[in-house]
């Protein structure tokens, strides 16, 4: 499985048409591509291309919604 860093990660931020959209999550990388709620890399006032782990305890749903994502990687801080 790829190991993504914070550099590597960030390519991945919604920005550019030709990548997929990916966040990290608890050391792994999930791919948001195909998901309505990340529209141009961004979920609310969150934005892809980074570690969203802090900002999940926040918000109004867990973690068992990422099961609809696929894993495609490892983040390595």
């Amino acid at each position: 499985m790829k190991v993504f860093d914070e550099a590597e990660l960030k390519k991945y931020d919604g920005s550019s048409p030709e990548n997929p959209i990916y966040f990290a999550y608890k050391d792994k990388v999930y791919d948001a591509t195909t998901s309505p709620l990340f529209m141009d890399g961004m979920h609310f006032e969150h934005y892809a291309g980074c570690d969203l782990t802090d900002y999940i305890a926040d918000a109004p749903h867990d973690e068992e919604v990422l099961s609809e994502l696929t894993v495609v990687g490892e983040f390595k801080k």
